[in-house]
């Protein structure tokens, strides 16, 4: 019985390593390098929001770290969690493609 719960828990762990590595397959932006552009293929990122993140780089510097956009109008804790998979401070940008994120189900009240 050990065994099983064992051999479902290493699976487990696997499966979601490998789910993680999907989400970041897309590639990555790094927020130092990045022009409006590519700062567009974002999620929910649109021109002003990309324009108000190089006014910031240009104006405080690079950034240190991912959680540094929170100074940026516009990007909150939710919105930065929703980003952070596709972003980078360090390397080359990858990402290539605009990310489109699946649309929640709305909930319309029962008749």
């Amino acid at each position: 019985m050990k065994t099983k719960i064992t051999l479902v828990i290493v699976f487990s762990i696997f499966l979601l390593a490998g789910f993680a590595a999907a989400e970041n397959s897309q590639g990555v932006i790094n927020v130092n390098k990045a022009s409006a552009e590519q700062l567009q293929l974002l999620p929910r990122v649109g021109p002003s929001l990309a324009g108000r993140i190089l006014e910031f780089r240009q104006k405080n510097g690079d950034f240190h770290s991912v959680d540094e956009l929170q100074a940026v109008r516009g990007i909150g804790e939710k919105s930065l969690e929703t980003l952070r998979p596709y972003l980078s401070v360090k390397g080359e940008t990858t990402l290539t493609e605009k990310v489109k994120l699946p649309r929640k189900a709305s909930h319309q009240p029962k008749k």
